[in-house]
């Protein structure tokens, strides 16, 4: 049998851990008028951004998930074909004027051209926009 005073320390510090956690994940009853409990979803431009900037970062770098196939990058496939050209442009500016230029390309190129295709999302069957 456990000591009672044990126990009430084991109960306030697991209510403690639960409001902890609940704090920092952002779950409060104080939101105000107008907001929404939905998560925050970036519009699509940014996730395609966001997506070809890590990868090809990745790419260029010889990171660990680098040899990842488009389907496994979460890429449609007009963003695969942004980023592949991303990816020759960044070697090339690697080799020309380093691994900082090379990724200061990739995130204006990534920008540019995500925007001008409207998140390029629009040629995937895996790809599903966030719900409304």
């Amino acid at each position: 049998m456990r000591d009672p005073t044990t126990t009430r320390r084991l109960t306030t510090a697991i209510g403690t851990l639960l409001l902890t956690t609940a704090l920092a994940t952002g779950c409060s009853d104080t939101h105000g008028e107008g907001d929404s409990a939905a998560p925050h979803t970036d519009p699509p431009v940014q996730v395609c951004a966001k997506l070809i900037t890590y990868w090809a970062g990745q790419d260029l770098t010889g990171g660990h998930w680098a040899g990842l196939d488009w389907e496994q990058k979460g890429l449609s496939n007009d963003q695969y074909v942004i980023y592949d050209d991303i990816v020759r442009a960044a070697r090339a500016e690697q080799q020309r004027r380093g691994t900082d230029a090379a990724r200061k390309l990739i995130e204006h190129q990534a920008k540019q051209r995500c925007t001008a295709a409207d998140g390029a999302t629009h040629s995937s069957e895996n790809w599903r926009p966030p719900p409304t």
